[in-house]
């Protein structure tokens, strides 16, 4: 009886939106899920202040999650979640994590960790090892369209793009 109890409990926590957090729409990517509070994981749980500052992805753990507007994000130790902590905008990725190639065409892909650069002390995602080649080909312009771009679809929900 109790497992009934916490399986309809369960489904009506997610009818309700109990585990879908009141992000603006889409404005973080969170394709890897959602913690059991209901804020979704960020970066496909990678350590954010690895990869913003060596370029190298370093799985994070939940026990060194730090939730910063609505998005939890996984660090490798507690020295680099409470680098995150201190200053969330130096390590967290361009355009809501999303990928900067996609964001440039006006859309919202997912951004995976693996393929990433950091331009000026900035992380940016890409979607996968083709359009991180073509970024490559031309990273100045398509960085600065995305620039353009992304205060134009910020709000808007993925599927409206």
């Amino acid at each position: 009886m109790r497992g009934i109890v916490f399986s309809v409990a369960l489904v009506s926590s997610v009818a309700c939106g109990f585990f879908n957090p009141a992000l603006a729409a889409d404005e973080y990517n969170v394709t890897s899920g959602y913690t059991l509070d209901g804020a979704g994981l960020g970066v496909h749980g990678v350590d954010t202040v690895v990869l913003s500052t060596m370029n190298a992805v370093a799985p994070g753990a939940a026990e060194h999650a730090v939730v910063h507007d609505g998005v939890a994000y996984y660090f490798a130790s507690e020295m680099t979640a409470e680098r995150f902590s201190a200053d969330p905008e130096r390590y967290m990725p361009q355009y809501g994590g999303y990928c900067a190639y996609a964001v440039a065409l006006g859309k919202k892909l997912d951004g995976d960790p693996r393929y990433a650069d950091i331009v000026d002390g900035k992380l940016y995602l890409f979607v996968n090892a083709t359009i991180f080649e073509r970024y490559l080909a031309d990273k100045e312009n398509t960085l600065r369209t995305a620039d353009e771009k992304w205060p134009t679809i910020i709000h808007a929900r993925v599927e409206d793009l």
